[in-house]
């Protein structure tokens, strides 16, 4: 890494001081998924705090759908970068992860040892409730912004109909977009800037070497079981387009029926731990990989394990900003791949969408099946499974923060305690 790696922020952005604080309260407050955890980021970046435009929060948010692995850390890694060169990327991107690897960390063990951990499941559902509202504040703030012409609102609704009722391949999806987009873009491109201080070769086989280096490592040392762990993962980051689901069940076959390191039982408690926790839902990994690790010789190793999955997971993600961000407002500059862009945000639109809908459907009601017809598999509530007292916390939530104006920590605060009350119900 080179003195000119490290961008030093133009006069009037933060110290690093300050942006530390911001990313360890995104880290802290990041529930609810790639939408709620995106809102977060609009609210603290780019509405209370000039950091990023419109645009540039947009483009690289189009950007990060592209890629493989968690969009919104992604996001992070690209605003710190963005903010303080790759100093400042690292901090949004690990503060986005490790609080809530530091809670999976706790929980995997505490389920390791105990099995079920209700009394952590209570205490947030109030807190998803809330992220209800928030999902839609940020649903609503980005279509509004997003959403400027006919044909983008079309884009947004058929990407919401192809991934939540036809289940297409979200890849597929961005792709098409990104093709109309280009197809339709008025031609004329200038001359493109330069992109001062890009060294995407370099920086591609440097990040390449820091993310692998362990995997070599252990494959030396003979660590059997920490080897194929670290394998598999670094194996999966690279095909997790479109997020955790897009690879859950495909994930799930691999640990389960191939590996035999988990029960589909555990999978799916793993998966209910992560919904609940900050940060990425990818953070399942971990939960596998120490549940692998603990089932093979205790908490120690499950601690191994955890920190194996953690790195062949999430290090890849800074690999693929550090080597693109430099090129996104480059790609902007060009008339025909920011229409290109311009419609995969439209899509991402009708992506936000359906998380809104799933994640508040799996709130609403505790059983939630599929209502299959033909080509259509789409999510349907079993309404006999209705949580009258989950409605009545995401009612309270939206007094709180829409009719109140109270500020989300304490309101988040408040939430929890009330979730935490029903379990004594």
């Amino acid at each position: 890494m080179s003195a000119s790696d490290i961008q030093p922020a133009p006069d009037g952005t933060p110290t690093l001081a300050e942006m530390t604080r911001v990313f360890a309260r995104i880290g802290i407050l990041s529930f609810g998924g790639p939408a709620a955890q995106i809102a977060l980021m609009h609210r603290e970046l780019v509405d209370e705090r000039p950091w990023l435009s419109e645009e540039q929060f947009l483009g690289a948010l189009s950007f990060c759908t592209l890629l493989p692995g968690p969009e919104a850390m992604q996001l992070a890694t690209y605003a710190g970068w963005r903010v303080h060169g790759v100093v400042g990327g690292l901090i949004g991107g690990l503060l986005f992860v490790l609080p809530g690897a530091a809670v999976m960390a706790c929980l995997a063990l505490a389920y390791a040892y105990f099995g079920q951990v209700p009394l952590v499941e209570a205490l947030f559902l109030g807190i998803k409730a809330t992220v209800v509202v928030i999902v839609l504040q940020a649903l609503q703030k980005v279509a509004t912004r997003a959403l400027k012409s006919t044909d983008r609102w079309i884009i947004a609704g058929l990407s919401f109909l192809g991934i939540f009722v036809l289940n297409l391949p979200f890849p597929l999806i961005i792709l098409c977009a990104a093709a109309y987009g280009f197809a339709t873009a008025r031609a004329g491109d200038q001359p493109p800037p330069e992109v001062a201080g890009a060294r995407p070769l370099r920086t591609a086989a440097i990040w390449t070497a820091i993310w692998l280096a362990p995997l070599s490592l252990l494959a030396l040392s003979g660590a059997d079981l920490l080897t194929e762990i670290a394998l598999f993962f670094a194996q999966l980051a690279v095909v997790t387009f479109g997020g955790a689901y897009a690879v859950l069940a495909y994930m799930t076959q691999q640990v389960v029926q191939d590996y035999g390191w988990i029960t589909t039982a555990q999978m799916m408690d793993g998966l209910g731990l992560a919904e609940t926790t900050p940060g990425p839902l990818i953070l399942v990994t971990q939960f596998v990989g120490m549940l692998a690790g603990f089932g093979s010789d205790g908490a120690g190793l499950a601690l191994l394990a955890g920190i194996v999955t953690l790195w062949m997971t999430f290090v890849p993600s800074f690999l693929f900003i550090f080597v693109g961000a430099p090129f996104i407002e480059w790609i902007a500059s060009r008339p025909r791949l920011a229409a290109a862009l311009s419609a995969t945000t439209a899509a991402v639109v009708g992506v936000i969408l359906n998380l809104t809908v799933w994640f508040a459907l799996h709130v609403f009601f505790a059983e939630v099946g599929t209502l299959r017809a033909g080509p259509i598999g789409m999510p349907w509530p079993i309404f006999s499974s209705f949580t009258p007292v989950a409605a009545l916390l995401c009612a309270i939530a939206t007094t709180l923060l829409l009719w109140r104006g109270w500020p989300l920590p304490g309101t988040l605060a408040v939430m929890a305690a009330l979730g935490a009350a029903t379990a004594m119900f």
